[in-house]
């Protein structure tokens, strides 16, 4: 499976953003939540975001650095999202704390599976 972040698995959508809060779910592996939900148009690529909360990382620098990191820790591990298409993800980072990234990294992949074993049916 192809690695990358491609433009097109970006959500960047105010619209689809909007209805996966509204009526997303979620599953959690602290300190990440994962709020995902079917995509309402014809697309057959899931697309993911990521989010880190202004309150808990008052400087754009530390903001940036965590959202950086989980995006690469989603890139590495979206292997484990195989039969996930046409799903909208948001990875929120939850804790005032910084993660070593082996460790996002790890959790990443612990959160994958659960929402596969969840969803998708995967065992």
């Amino acid at each position: 499976m192809n690695c990358g972040y491609p433009k097109e698995e970006k959500l960047k959508s105010r619209n689809a953003i909007d209805e996966l809060f509204r009526s997303g779910k979620s599953v959690s592996i602290y300190p990440l939540r994962l709020v995902y939900r079917k995509s309402s148009d014809e697309r057959e690529k899931l697309q993911f975001g990521v989010s880190v909360s202004k309150r808990n990382f008052k400087k754009a620098v530390d903001r940036n650095y965590i959202k950086r990191v989980l995006r690469e820790a989603y890139r590495l591990n979206k292997s484990g999202l195989d039969g996930a298409s046409a799903f909208d993800f948001m990875l929120i980072y939850q804790t005032k704390e910084r993660i070593p990234f082996d460790e996002l990294k790890s959790k990443t992949r612990e959160l994958f599976e659960k929402f596969a074993s969840k969803e998708l049916n995967v065992k």
